[in-house]
């Protein structure tokens, strides 16, 4: 009786194991695919294992930019707003303007060699001066720009993003930043030096019918001082891309860090 009822067991037994092989068996090859499906999604998404975290958005770039470029002007203001910040670095100090070179010559033929360097020197504290409030204009001037194109921008190469910011707003710039210019050359009294040697000048070439002299020093200063100033924005954007010591903030590493990757 016993006998029997293993022997039924058996047979009872047997098929479902077979029909469990069954249906387990497609299973793992649907999961199997499943799962190749997914890896192959994950690396279409991140590229070759390349984490997602890493990946750029539009918006990051744009963040990015804006950000190198405060921290630019920032730095660019503080070493040009102060005394001999304009007259002590040759590569954006202002000259005797080139309007007026024909009286720069004449007024050292007179011996004024002390009043024409007083002049470079008060054009340079005039623009010094200007700077200390230079750092609110641009950073509303970035907040204001919309950059379509921030990934073209990104990999522009050197100065992209400062070239981009002068000519969406250097007009702008020029405008708010000329009576900026105006109250520094009355605080240095520019105009002091300057005329004295302008009316001596003019009064002479009235006699031998040359060129009298006309500089507008008020836009002279703005332009120049404006040229100092992004001259150093770049110099600071520079060395954002290239030195990653530069980039102070997470963002401005992950952003500039993701050039040539």
């Amino acid at each position: 009786m016993f006998g029997k009822k293993r022997i039924n067991m058996k047979k009872l037994i047997t098929p479902l194991i077979l029909a469990s092989l069954t249906i387990t068996l497609p299973a793992c090859d649907v999961l199997n695919e499943a799962a190749g499906a997914a890896g192959t999604m994950m690396e279409n998404t991140t590229g070759s294992g390349e984490d997602s975290s890493n990946k750029l958005t539009n918006q990051e770039v744009i963040s990015g930019l804006k950000e190198a470029l405060t921290v630019g002007i920032k730095n660019a203001v503080d070493v040009t707003s102060v005394t001999d910040g304009f007259l002590g670095n040759q590569a954006i100090k202002l000259p005797f303007p080139e309007s007026a070179q024909n009286m720069k010559e004449k007024a050292l033929e007179w011996g004024l060699d002390s009043q024409v360097e007083k002049i470079v020197t008060q054009l340079n504290r005039a623009a010094e001066d200007a700077a200390k409030e230079a750092t609110p204009i641009f950073v509303d001037a970035i907040k204001n720009m919309s950059v379509q194109d921030g990934f073209e921008i990104l990999n522009g190469g050197e100065g992209a993003a400062t070239n981009f910011l002068r000519q969406n707003t250097e007009s702008q710039l020029i405008e708010a930043f000329a009576p900026k210019v105006e109250e520094s050359i009355k605080e240095v009294k520019l105009t002091e030096y300057w005329n004295p040697v302008m009316t001596k000048y003019n009064q002479a070439v009235k006699f031998t019918g040359g060129e009298e002299v006309e500089t507008d020093l008020n836009k002279y200063v703005t332009e120049k001082a404006i040229d100092g100033l992004f001259h150093m924005v770049k110099k600071e954007e520079n060395k954002i891309r290239k030195d990653p010591a530069a980039r102070v903030t997470d963002l401005l590493s992950k952003v500039f860090g993701s050039i040539g990757q």
